[in-house]
């Protein structure tokens, strides 16, 4: 079976868990005889050239475009100012999302395939143009929707618009949980016979153990993802301080960027614990490795998470976890810890009820360990390819 595979990240173009995602996702199937042909946006400031790639049957097409993972009309409108060629890209995001979809005709029009499969909102329209021009059956598949990126506050209808139009477009629609198939139906009306779940996943490989000066005095609390709204790290600040007045030997490391990022130096400042709060900046590769490794305790405090990869990364990395409850990835996990987002006040108790009972660190490690290391991709892919075979009439 043939796929043509709509993307806007992937490894090592990743911003977040997507690009993750993907990659194990297109790993696996290919695995199982699937030849996928995966189109991406680069353009010069991004370039295409390094990607991995992880297999002869998958195919990458790049399509030139100012197109990257969580992009804002800010952040669009410094690179296409920067771009040598930014003439030829829409004088907006959303006229840049209509113009890659139109570009990505000729590709629809070239490549033999059974499906079309999109991951998220800005591959939509290009799914949709795939169809209308080869009458093909097409899957979306949801990795979060605009009510999670922006915890249902100042909903852009744009893209609430385009979402919904491909969910409805779609033949079948891929959720990455439960959490995020009740929002599809109940935010966008979609049936939910429409709808399959297919949680994210991870290939498991044996940590290696490192050494860190950092960890000699301090115990080391980690929250690893985008410095945004939807990922709740004012709610990590503030269980922080709460902790901060029990146990002054703990040091929280925010990792990442995004555009809370100023808020929340600012505000750690304000709570007076700026000398106990590290921000890395954005991380990845081994570095990202080793932020997991270096951490006593992994925190996911997100306001709305379809899924959230991370939780699975830490405990790969023999991090014990803390995840908020309004999360997929909650559904999938045992041994952790879970709290509502908004408590913190159980938040921070968890936190020190981790770090200080050594019995109970030292069970969620070794279980957490045991439970990980039965995940991987296969599961997932083979999912996807049961709804191929809907789609395509051979199941």
């Amino acid at each position: 079976m043939k796929i043509l595979m709509f993307g806007w990240e992937f490894p090592p173009l990743s911003s977040g868990g997507l690009g993750t995602a993907c990659y194990g996702l297109t790993k696996s199937l290919s695995k199982r005889g699937i030849d996928i042909t995966f189109v991406l946006p680069y353009s010069e400031n991004i370039s295409a050239d390094f990607l991995k790639i992880i297999s002869p049957n998958i195919k990458i097409k790049k399509i030139n475009s100012l197109l990257m993972p969580y992009l804002t009309q800010e952040s669009y409108n410094i690179m296409k100012k920067n771009s040598k060629a930014n003439l030829m890209y829409g004088s907006t995001l959303f006229e840049e999302v209509k113009r890659y979809s139109e570009a990505t005709a000729d590709i629809a029009r070239e490549e033999i395939f059974d499906v079309i499969h999109c991951h998220d909102w800005m591959t939509y329209g290009a799914g949709i143009k795939a169809k209308q021009l080869t009458n093909k059956p097409l899957v979306v598949h949801v990795h979060a929707t605009e009510f999670d990126r922006t915890g249902g506050l100042s909903v852009n209808q744009y893209v609430y618009e385009l979402e919904k139009k491909g969910m409805e477009s779609a033949d079948s629609i891929i959720a990455v949980s439960n959490y995020t198939k009740n929002k599809i139906i109940e935010q966008y009306g979609i049936n939910p016979d429409k709808i399959t779940v297919v949680h994210n996943s991870i290939d498991y490989t044996d940590p290696e153990k490192e050494y860190f000066e950092v960890k000699k005095h301090n115990k080391v609390v980690l929250f690893l993802g985008r410095i945004t709204l939807q990922k709740g790290p004012d709610y990590f600040l503030y269980a922080a301080r709460k902790v901060l007045n029990y146990d002054k030997n703990v040091l929280f490391i925010i990792a990442g960027s995004g555009d809370m990022e100023r808020f929340i130096i600012e505000k750690a400042a304000e709570l007076g614990i700026s000398n106990k709060v590290l921000f890395s900046g954005f991380l990845r590769g081994d570095e990202l490795e080793k932020a997991y490794k270096m951490a006593d305790l992994y925190i996911m405090p997100s306001v709305s998470e379809p899924f959230g990869l991370t939780a699975l990364e830490a405990m790969k990395n023999n991090t014990p976890v803390i995840i908020s409850k309004q999360s997929g990835v909650s559904e999938v996990v045992k041994h952790c810890l879970k709290v509502d987002f908004w408590d913190i006040d159980e938040m921070a108790n968890k936190i020190l009820g981790a770090l200080r009972y050594k019995v109970l660190h030292d069970s969620l490690k070794e279980n957490a360990l045991s439970e990980i290391r039965k995940f991987s991709w296969d599961e997932p892919a083979q999912k996807c390819i049961n709804v191929y075979n809907k789609v395509t009439g051979v199941a």
